[in-house]
């Protein structure tokens, strides 16, 4: 089978790259190629994440309202990665504010369209499953690691 149009540009994207056409093919029925300009929102903390973004071209800032010293950014989220994990683990809503903060491309995977996808077929789920763990982990790290900058000391 041939991949071509989206499952293509999926198969383009680190989080999906070495994957057969046909799983290609089946992701790209929930996917639809998008663009934003800066300052779009495409999160807000609590919400229900109804969209997962592949990001392909510019940054995305993750942010918090914090009291006494209003949004604070905690991670950009750039080419390659994936903004939306929470997509996967009910209650499905989002962890933190995003916003572009450049002119961005992305993946737009419809979440609800990919979990029925996912629940139909184990093996699909399965697969999609580690290939989203790999930037669940990594953004867990990246928290630590901040962590240690703004709480670690020595004992």
């Amino acid at each position: 089978m041939k991949i071509d149009g989206l499952g293509r540009i999926l198969g383009e994207h680190r989080l999906f790259a070495g994957l057969d056409a046909e799983f290609l093919s089946l992701v790209a029925g929930c996917a639809s190629n998008q663009a934003f300009p800066p300052g779009t929102r495409l999160a807000e903390l609590g919400a229900r994440v109804d969209k997962i973004f592949l990001v392909r071209e510019g940054d995305v800032a993750m942010e918090l309202a914090t009291p006494g010293r209003g949004r604070v950014r905690i991670q950009t989220v750039g080419p390659g990665e994936v903004l939306g994990l929470s997509w996967l683990v009910p209650p499905y809503k989002w962890t933190s504010d995003a916003e572009t903060v450049d002119r961005v491309r992305v993946i737009e995977l419809d979440a609800e369209c990919l979990r029925r996808k996912c629940e139909a077929d184990p093996a699909i789920g399965y697969a999609v499953l580690k290939r989203f763990m790999s930037p669940l982990l990594d953004r867990l790290n990246e928290a630590q690691l901040q962590m240690l900058d703004v709480y670690g000391h020595a004992r």
